[in-house]
């Protein structure tokens, strides 16, 4: 046999070993590297199903912490504005009530007025009556007499 093609062979048997053993080790690798992707299919369909409801939940929770503080001021602020409508209103009513004991003092005033005008009207017509010859009327658009004013008098 011929040396060369001896060590061919050898080399070809060697070389068939490390190729061996390299398909072998990328076998292993290819084999591991399924076995992760299936897992991580498997995580993928987990979290397909389980991230909605976390996220809602998560949402829930987030909101019900924000907006738990904007309700008590909420309801802080709605207590002051019926506590200022109720003071407004109470108010109202005394002005309207004020207002209205102004008119009825008013017309009170009015009515001892027109009394007192009517007692006066009523004197004057009294005394006219009884100082019938002794007072002499003015005469419209011009002033008695001095002479005459004196004689009434007396």
């Amino acid at each position: 046999m011929d040396e060369q093609v001896l060590e061919r062979a050898r080399q070809r048997v060697a070389e068939a070993r490390t190729d061996g053993v390299a398909q072998a080790r990328l076998d292993a690798a290819l084999e591991r590297a399924r076995a992760e992707v299936m897992r991580l299919a498997h995580v993928a369909d987990e979290l397909e199903s389980e991230l909605p409801r976390q996220v809602g939940i998560a949402v829930r929770d987030g909101i019900a912490r924000e907006v738990v503080p904007v309700s008590r001021s909420l309801a802080e602020i709605r207590g002051g504005v019926n506590q200022a409508l109720r003071r407004l209103e109470r108010l109202e009513q005394e002005l309207l009530a004020e207002r209205n004991a102004r008119i009825d003092d008013l017309a009170i005033l009015v009515d001892l007025v027109s009394a007192g005008w009517s007692g006066v009207d009523r004197r004057l017509r009294v005394l006219e009556e009884g100082l019938e010859g002794a007072v002499v009327p003015l005469r419209a658009g011009r002033e008695a007499p001095a002479e005459t004013d004196a004689a009434a008098v007396a």
